[in-house]
């Protein structure tokens, strides 16, 4: 007589397994206010914000603190919550922030709950006040895209630290923040967070270019920033990064002239020059609210 060996189901069944159980009305699956699609989560807007509260500090200090220029702030600040009254659904509620790191790494990301990034790094290679709301647009689309909710759910599902719905349903708060605090940030900034894929940096680009428009900047600003960014990784004409890297935001946000292209394709289809004609750059109040602000060496 035989003998068969048991084999563990592999992660990707018991994440098919899960999900099916999940979205067949148990617990989890949702409509998307601001994509409108149906998607996996387990974690509350409350869980959102707990979990968001307790990664930050700590994305903080990784990337050199905040930045000791008050004024520099509030303007960013400004600039990122003009466009929260235009997201969708309930997201406008969130405890939203847009902190600004000293850090010369050029890199921009979200946590979940309405906290966006930008360093130092990054503000230094925009050029006026559109690309600024492109890029806290961009990160805005993130958060109520709930990408890196997703990311946090499926890897606990796949690290099976969550198998059935059952278990998802019974998962605490503490257990959440616990599990997903680690799963954000990582060593050095570089947690699952800052690994979206194709399709969210293309989602997160598209929705960015919406809340601009509606809060009243060029969307074309969208493509400047992927255009400054890919020559300062030595993609183009224009320098390379720091030490000839490229810049972080770019090893995490992948495919440059892909997100362009799309980019170009979206404003001929929906954002015409008629259209965007009304809409602001505002380059001397970036000028003079961000770089004029900053050391004669970084500018």
């Amino acid at each position: 007589m035989r003998t068969r060996t048991f084999r563990p189901w592999p992660s990707f069944i018991l994440f098919t397994l899960t999900l099916t159980l999940v979205c067949s009305g148990l617990v989890g699956c949702t409509t998307n206010a601001a994509t409108g699609k149906s998607q996996f989560n387990m974690m509350s807007r409350e869980d959102e914000i707990k979990l968001g509260e307790e990664a930050k500090p700590q994305l903080i200090d990784q990337y050199g603190g905040r930045i000791d220029d008050a004024y520099m702030q509030a303007y960013v600040t400004e600039v990122g919550m003009r466009m929260v009254p235009f997201i969708e659904g309930d997201y406008g509620e969130l405890p939203w922030e847009f902190i600004v790191l000293d850090s010369d790494v050029i890199n921009a990301f979200a946590l979940p709950g309405g906290k966006v990034f930008i360093t130092r790094g990054l503000l230094v290679e925009l050029e006026d006040e559109a690309m600024l709301a492109g890029v806290l647009g961009h990160e805005i689309g993130h958060v109520t895209a709930e990408h890196a909710d997703k990311q946090v759910s499926n890897q606990m599902i796949f690290s099976g630290i969550l198998i059935g719905a059952s278990v998802a349903a019974g998962f605490s708060d503490d257990d959440l923040v616990q599990v997903g605090v680690p799963l954000l940030v990582g060593v050095g900034g570089q947690g699952f967070l800052l690994k979206f894929g194709r399709g969210d940096e293309l989602q997160a680009d598209s929705l960015g270019m919406r809340y601009m428009s509606r809060a009243g900047y060029d969307p074309a600003a969208q493509r400047d920033v992927m255009v400054v960014l890919k020559e300062a990784s030595g993609g183009g004409s224009g320098s390379a990064g720091s030490g000839g890297r490229p810049p972080e935001f770019l090893s995490t946000h992948p495919y440059p002239e892909t997100r362009i292209d799309r980019i170009n394709k979206a404003l001929e289809k929906d954002y015409p020059p008629s259209v965007r004609a009304s809409l602001a750059r505002d380059r001397p109040a970036y000028q003079q609210n961000v770089i004029g602000r900053l050391p004669d060496e970084e500018q």
